[in-house]
């Protein structure tokens, strides 16, 4: 139940980043979003918790793949003309990817891997025109950035970080990033806009805090291919998020690939990769239940048999 809480939650909250990104976009530069973003998170969360040394590289290197490399590829090539959802269609690869480099996958994922790609690819068809003038080299940057969180994801499942360090690191990181990226090109002064400090209250409680949050949870929980599977259902829900906040239609091909990403998605859920492992539902069924009992090792069973044999 708690996974699937937390599945629930991470596609909701990772799908309010548009919501943050559309209100930030009439006020301010991406960067200028960025770079603020991460400073006010950064804040909170070093006001909150102080990370041990230990591990800063290891924190650091994973802020810069799944929050600076992602984030920049797909804000930068929205910059650059690139369309939203070929931003959202390229990002919607990981779960193949991921499926390729890091697991192992069964036929049945296999073809629901198939059709949530798909299924994105339906919703965001309308949307796959860029401007006129798009560099083609700017395509790459939401590939680059998709790479970047499978990498970093991969990272985090071989060494499994403290979440509370990692996440305070990541920001830190990100926050020195985007400062300097925004120093450097003249953007850092932050709008005196009311709507751009709401969308930056938006991006960090909801996208950085909740987002990222329930994402690297979620990988300690379930698969690699699990979580990544669960973006298929991101364009969707921001299709709808953008309709009740932003009045935007809802089209019979978007709510028809909603339904194949769904199909999708269930597809890689069903084999079992988000179940509780049987030994925890035989001792967690009930709370007056007990642990099954161990089992004697063999030479202590010997030994009790040797000694109420008749001499």
């Amino acid at each position: 139940m708690w996974t699937m809480l937390l599945g629930t939650g991470f596609v909701v909250l990772w799908s309010s980043g548009f919501v943050g990104a559309t209100l930030g976009a009439t006020s301010a530069t991406a960067i200028t979003l960025l770079a603020w973003r991460f400073l006010v998170a950064a804040g909170l969360l070093l006001a909150w918790h102080r990370p041990k040394r230990g591990s800063l590289a290891l924190h650091a290197g994973l802020g810069l793949l799944s929050q600076g490399g992602y984030l920049f590829g797909v804000y930068e090539a929205t910059e650059l003309g690139v369309a939203a959802g070929t931003s959202a269609l390229i990002a919607a690869l990981q779960p193949i990817v991921s499926a390729v480099l890091a697991e192992r996958v069964t036929p049945r994922q296999w073809t629901g891997l198939g059709a949530g790609l798909a299924g994105v690819a339906v919703v965001v068809a309308g949307d796959l025109s860029g401007h006129p003038g798009t560099p083609w080299w700017a395509y790459l940057l939401p590939f680059g950035g998709m790479l970047a969180l499978v990498a970093a994801s991969m990272i985090e499942r071989r060494t499994r970080p403290d979440l509370a360090d990692s996440l305070v690191v990541q920001c830190a990181t990100s926050a020195v990033l985007f400062t300097g990226l925004a120093a450097v090109t003249g953007t850092l002064t932050p709008p005196a806009s009311g709507t751009f400090w709401l969308a930056i209250a938006c991006v960090v409680v909801l996208s950085t805090f909740g987002g990222y949050g329930c994402y690297w949870l979620l990988l300690r929980r379930t698969s690699l291919t699990t979580v990544s599977s669960l973006l298929y259902l991101t364009p969707p829900t921001t299709m709808l998020l953008a309709w009740l906040l932003f009045g935007q239609d809802i089209t019979v091909r978007a709510l028809l690939g909603l339904g194949i990403c769904v199909v999708g998605v269930a597809l890689v859920l069903v084999p079992g990769k988000m179940s509780v492992p049987r030994g925890m539902m035989t001792t967690c069924s009930s709370p007056t239940s007990s642990p099954p009992p161990r089992s004697s090792p063999p030479r202590a069973r010997a030994r009790r048999k040797s000694r109420r044999s008749p001499s």
